[in-house]
């Protein structure tokens, strides 16, 4: 859980980091600013700090209607060696302990990695047992291949949580 808070951080500051410089300059300065800083999308699904750097500048776009403090995040493992798949095992166990709970309105869980089938599978997984309508007033994010993208939102649609699918 220690892990997901930091990677949730990290990508918050990463994104509050972007927005305080931008703050700093005119409108047409900050178009400028956040036109130079997009990231394209690694070739590396080993490299975590460019992934995580990607995702949130992802996160950090798509905030909007959000009123919690900060996202959640969480970075799927792309790997199918057994770190990877342990570590997509504790967050999948987390992320369904959550989902069993239930999530307040206003806050704004982020889903994204290297491999868009495995994020697929893991949000899929991840909200087999949520209630109908207990995550409205929630913002879901999904970042991922758009053949992904309609049986993501099939498995999220009876949560009645806000959907936001973003293609890498």
């Amino acid at each position: 859980m220690r892990k997901l808070t930091l990677i949730a951080t990290a990508l918050a500051l990463t994104g509050c980091l972007a927005l305080s410089a931008c703050n700093n300059q005119s409108d047409n300065g900050q178009q400028q600013t956040q036109q130079a800083q997009q990231l394209t999308k690694p070739a590396d699904a080993n490299d975590g700090k460019a992934w995580g750097a990607y995702l949130g500048q992802i996160v950090q776009q798509n905030m909007q209607g959000m009123t919690a403090s900060q996202p959640y995040a969480f970075m799927v493992p792309a790997g199918d060696d057994d770190a990877s798949n342990d570590s997509r095992d504790r967050q999948l166990s987390n992320v369904q302990d959550d989902v069993a709970r239930g999530v307040l309105p206003g806050n704004l869980l982020a889903f994204g990695g290297p491999n868009s089938g495995k994020t697929a599978d893991f949000v899929t997984d991840a909200f087999k047992g949520a209630k109908p309508g207990s995550f409205k007033g929630v913002i879901v994010l999904v970042i991922g291949d758009q053949a992904d993208e309609q049986r993501v939102e099939q498995a999220l649609q009876p949560t009645g949580a806000t959907i936001r699918y973003k293609t890498m």
